[in-house]
């Protein structure tokens, strides 16, 4: 009984001192503000502790959807429609609302993405992570196609093009104003007076 008491009180200090370590640490660099980078502390624990969420049967999942063009253009419209707006249409994550975020939105290109297999890219994709700013896009009704095809458009974006970005600005979501501007301009273009 001694002997859990003390590994209880042992660990009740240092959970204390983790705590305290952090407050410290925070009033220190300004507090946590989502402008800030994450640490390497923290993007390493974040990374092991979202492996860790990845279910071991998530992961040696196979697509089973085929690559074919039709896919991709499938795939590339919905992510521009759902995923760029954090994301960026080249899987950069430069984006207004991504740079707001914290943690940053991963770029999507590089290995710490690239390296996951199909099946942990299409659990995320369907789950989200938690404590960040990825949702869930799954549904328990929910056959998972589409995310199965942004797995095959996710494997294309370290070789996007520039003409396959530019292509993608015409499918992002666009705000009212950008609307009811497109609209002016076509009013125009059929010979309406100018809008004042």
């Amino acid at each position: 009984m001694k002997v859990l008491l003390r590994t209880l009180a042992c660990l009740f200090l240092l959970v204390g001192l983790a705590a305290l370590a952090t407050v410290v640490w925070a009033r220190h660099t300004g507090g946590f503000s989502a402008r800030a980078t994450p640490s390497y502390v923290e993007t390493a624990l974040a990374r092991y502790t979202r492996r860790l969420a990845i279910p071991a049967s998530a992961k040696s999942l196979q697509n089973p959807i085929a690559d074919s063009p039709s896919v991709q253009h499938e795939a590339m419209a919905h992510y521009a429609d759902h995923c760029a707006s954090c994301h960026a249409n080249n899987g950069s994550g430069d984006t207004m609302y991504g740079k707001g975020l914290y943690p940053k939105p991963p770029d999507l290109r590089l290995a710490a993405t690239q390296n996951l297999s199909d099946g942990e890219l299409f659990f995320i994709i369907q789950n989200g992570v938690r404590l960040t700013g990825m949702p869930a896009f799954g549904s328990s009704n929910d056959d998972g196609a589409d995310s199965w095809k942004l797995v095959r458009f996710l494997r294309h974006l370290p070789q996007i093009t520039p003409t396959e970005v530019e292509r993608m600005n015409g499918m992002n979501p666009k705000s009212p104003d950008e609307l009811q501007e497109e609209k002016q301009e076509q009013e125009f273009l059929n010979g309406a007076p100018a809008a004042q």
